[in-house]
């Protein structure tokens, strides 16, 4: 049985490998390591189909190491104990140590990453590791303290391009066939930037075809795929990434660019009621005092994708996602009540003043709970002169106000109330 085309199209050296020139190309930082013979450990971090694993084989390749290799997905902490024994015994003084790769490193527990770090430290193995995650946030403090991090980006349409020319022209099979890329826009876009990916696309449309003559169009690869060419990881990074964008881009005013975010998440698949909870903090968050209105907006748009669900829910988030990112601004609540738990942090369980305290028993009114309470309500405009907040810190000041038109409301009616303190 033949093998899959990204198989037989894995590049054997540097000069065969796409991509990622700000690491191989000539004088970056790998080229050169590989060139002095060698290299340290390190974590190759980016996105699946980019040449992590094939950049992994090169590199034992051309320092003509053993190499030995894992995958975190089936190996234990037995397996990797054995493989590092088989490395220690393949070791030979003052030659350069055995590589081990790991793939997808980040689901290794971190008893199975403690047991790398005695071969790591003391250079019985090079580790390689290779993640789709954020190393900083999977792999433990003592082990990446002991790695070089070194990160893949997608592959470019150039570069896509050129892995498609060479698989029509150079592969055993492809190449018996008359292959013409007359569009490849369908191909680069469900791709996403995966070499891998692409190559399966390439051999299912064109390998799977009976004819010697085939000429690639979009429409073709439509019709073979039949598949959402955005679909994402929802617990990966590229989940996170557009989450963040998204808001930064409410945040920053931008509704155009929040629409772009929203739709990109909408279809990738992403859980309608992810976005609407992401309204709902920004609308607090970020628009806050400067237009209360927003939270209501935002818990409306929650409450109608809960009800109606997809593809009618894009339409409320897409309302309220407008709305919020073309409002004024003001993170003061938010930053009132960081200010306020920080004190509370420093400051401890500081006494409630008597006169704001409840008094349900008569010992407690003996004892002067609430005693000397003003009720507000009582007095002109409901309001009245006296002190709420502990002995200790009786002056601090914690909400700022920021002087949007909906705000300076606010913040005149406490300069009313409170005269110096709040000017």
């Amino acid at each position: 049985m033949s093998e899959p085309l990204a198989e037989r199209m894995r590049p054997q050296t540097l000069d065969e490998y796409v991509g990622q020139q700000h690491l191989v190309g000539e004088g970056a930082v790998l080229r050169r390591m590989l060139e002095s013979g060698r290299i340290p450990s390190f974590i190759l971090w980016g996105p699946p189909g980019v040449g992590k694993t094939t950049l992994a084989r090169i590199v034992a390749r051309q320092l003509k190491v053993p190499f030995y290799t894992l995958s975190a997905v089936t190996s234990g902490v037995k397996e990797v104990r054995e493989v590092i024994e088989r490395a220690k015994n393949s070791s030979f003084f003052n030659t350069t140590s055995p590589i081990l790769f790991i793939d997808e490193i980040h689901r290794f527990s971190k008893s199975q990453q403690d047991t790398l770090l005695g071969a790591v430290e003391h250079g019985t193995v090079t580790l390689i590791g290779a993640t789709t995650e954020n190393p900083s946030f999977e792999v433990i403090r003592p082990l990446l303290s002991r790695c070089q991090v070194y990160v893949l980006k997608p592959l470019d349409k150039q570069d896509l391009q050129r892995l498609l020319e060479r698989a029509i022209t150079e592969d055993a099979e492809l190449s018996k066939k008359h292959i013409e890329l007359k569009e490849t826009g369908a191909m680069m876009r469900y791709s996403g930037g995966d070499a891998r990916r692409l190559l399966n696309i390439l051999e299912l449309v064109a390998g799977a075809a009976g004819e010697k003559d085939v000429i690639i169009t979009d429409e073709l690869v439509e019709e073979r795929l039949q598949a959402n060419p955005l679909g994402y990881d929802k617990q990966g990074e590229l989940h996170y990434d557009l989450a963040s964008a998204f808001i930064k881009s409410i945040r920053g005013s931008d509704p155009d660019a929040a629409l772009y975010y929203l739709a990109r998440m909408i279809e990738g698949g992403e859980d309608p009621q992810f976005i609407a909870r992401r309204l709902v903090i920004s609308a607090a968050e970020d628009v806050g005092l400067a237009n209360p209105n927003a939270l209501l907006l935002a818990n409306a748009a929650f409450d109608a994708v809960s009800r109606i669900g997809w593809p009618e829910g894009r339409i409320p988030l897409a309302e309220a996602t407008v709305y919020l990112a073309a409002s004024r601004k003001s993170n003061s609540a938010y930053k009132g009540i960081g200010a306020a738990q920080q004190l509370v942090r420093e400051t401890g369980n500081l006494p409630v003043p008597l006169h704001l305290r409840n008094a349900p028993t008569a010992l407690m009114a003996q004892l002067g709970y609430n005693d000397g309470y003003k009720y507000a309500h009582d007095y002109t405009d409901n309001f009245v002169n006296q002190q709420y907040l502990p002995d200790a810190i009786k002056d601090r000041r914690l909400w700022q106000a920021q002087h949007s038109p909906m705000e300076e409301k606010l913040y005149q009616q406490m300069v009313n109330c409170w005269g110096e303190r709040y000017k």
